[in-house]
């Protein structure tokens, strides 16, 4: 399972929220989109956080090393 979250999308996260700030304000198609493209963009950062923390392991001072685990 895999989110591509690419530069042009952050770009356009960016370009709707610089927009939504001025008077003309975001259409109802504009805010749509920006609610999809910030529930992607959050989407995959969670995935990566938790992709991240499944990898991590703690080494202990006898040099073994212990995953962690789900709490």
């Amino acid at each position: 399972w895999r989110i591509n979250m690419t530069q042009e999308k952050i770009a356009r996260i960016n370009e709707l929220a610089a927009k939504s700030r001025t008077e003309q304000g975001l259409t109802e198609e504009e805010q749509t989109e920006q609610a999809a493209l910030r529930r992607e963009y959050a989407d995959a950062m969670k995935h990566s956080l938790k992709t991240q923390l499944d990898r991590t392991v703690i080494v202990n001072p006898d040099g073994s090393r212990t995953q962690l685990k789900k709490k």
